[in-house]
């Protein structure tokens, strides 16, 4: 049985685009749901038709990625644990995330650059196009992530779920 008024948690996989983000975070809210009513799911694309994108600067990149964990902290001061899928290219959010999230777990899903053009779905890395995070625009990769996962393919994605969940002691 859940705790009444127990602080959610947010669980923030965060990486490049292609890394895995959406495909093993979307794995692990399913399973998180199937154990406890409280769960929700935020993808950073899917946020895009939520909050009006205020541009595509630094400061604006950093306002928009503000408001979503503004919505991600309020959701988990309520008892709802938060997947949140996105790129959040900065420290500066990670660090207030973990300053201001109580129960605050970050999943960094880090592939090879060979890994992403490989498999570049929204063709990104191979069309020229420009503002690609990673490849024109900085990333600070993530320095103290709670968990690091090695997404080159040798591991499948509900095998990554399971180790996740055991190692946040959701088995």
């Amino acid at each position: 049985m859940e705790e009444k008024n127990k602080t959610g948690t947010v669980y923030f996989f965060t990486g490049l685009a292609g890394a895995g983000k959406t495909t093993i975070g979307g794995l692990f809210y399913r399973r998180l749901r199937a154990k406890k009513a409280n769960v929700f799911c935020m993808d950073g694309d899917a946020m895009d038709g939520v909050f009006k994108r205020t541009g595509y600067s630094t400061a604006a990149r950093l306002k928009d990625a503000k408001q979503q964990f503004y919505l991600c902290r309020a959701l988990a001061q309520q008892g709802i644990d938060v997947v949140m899928c996105s790129i959040s290219m900065y420290d500066e959010i990670r660090d207030w995330n973990r300053a201001n999230i109580e129960h605050y777990k970050e999943i960094y899903i880090k592939v090879t650059q060979e890994t992403l053009y490989r498999r570049d779905q929204k063709q990104l890395y191979s069309s020229g196009a420009k503002e690609v995070v990673g490849v024109d625009l900085p990333y600070d990769e993530p320095k103290t992530p709670d968990v690091v996962v090695e997404n080159d393919g040798q591991e499948t994605p509900e095998a990554i779920v399971t180790r996740l969940e055991k190692q946040f002691g959701l088995t």
